[in-house]
């Protein structure tokens, strides 16, 4: 048990799924889970622990931006042992080839300033996915048929952010899309040995002015969860 994390020892399975939303933590728990058994509620953040084709799996909301998923990953992987941390989430499209309900597995998340900031001080560390994971995540979404783009993004550390120059800048350089956790979850599994990728669903869309309507979201973000897994356990 930790300070933001109830669960009972060993009720944490080494790969961890972590959307914001501890909602769609619950959503995807019981939708792709067998068995999936609440393990945390602290504060409202829940995390379910199930099995998927036989393979235990924890799925645990991170809530919003890299200070609170900090928190989440750290004692998950220091007091828990998680071993493996896909980030599912939502993202910001930042390029014209990029559409709506299209997949983004993040090579490298590039910020302005992470929980990180502090240890790395004059350093410009460059955070990046686990290549094992990465490899696995485009045959999953090739498999399933899910348009799906690799490259950076932009971990961003406000939702209403009122630069449109560094937007146009990262735009500039090919930055696919914007969304606030993974640049630190990245730092963390370098930090501490374990593997991370982002698998992010395409919600909105910077450029075109777009985004998804709210009914449509959840069926889009399954193919997100599918291609996690089938990351997770290649």
């Amino acid at each position: 048990m930790t300070p933001h994390i109830g669960a009972a020892p060993g009720s944490i399975a080494e790969t961890v799924l972590m959307p914001g939303d501890p909602l769609r933590a619950e959503w995807a728990a019981k939708t792709f889970l067998d068995d999936p058994v609440c393990v945390n509620s602290v504060r409202g953040m829940s995390g379910f622990t199930g099995t998927w084709k036989g393979n235990r799996v924890t799925i645990h909301g991170s809530g919003m931006g890299m200070p609170s998923l900090s928190i989440y990953a750290n004692e998950l992987i220091r007091e828990y042992g998680a071993k493996t941390l896909i980030r599912i989430g939502s993202c910001g499209a930042m390029q014209e080839n990029v559409g709506l309900r299209d997949v983004i597995l993040a090579m490298t998340a590039s910020s302005l300033s992470t929980p990180s900031t502090g240890i790395f001080r004059e350093l410009n560390f460059a955070p990046c996915a686990d290549y094992g994971l990465l490899a696995a995540g485009v045959e999953s979404a090739k498999r399933i048929g899910t348009p799906c783009h690799v490259g950076g993004i932009y971990s961003a550390d406000v939702f209403y952010d009122e630069r449109p120059d560094l937007n146009e800048i990262m735009t500039r350089h090919g930055i696919l899309g914007v969304e606030m956790e993974a640049a630190e979850l990245y730092n963390l599994a370098a930090r501490h040995g374990v593997r991370a990728l982002a698998v992010l669903t395409v919600s909105d869309h910077l450029l075109r002015h777009e985004a998804l309507p709210a009914e449509d979201r959840q069926s889009s973000f399954g193919d997100m969860v599918q291609i996690a897994l089938e990351a997770a356990f290649a």
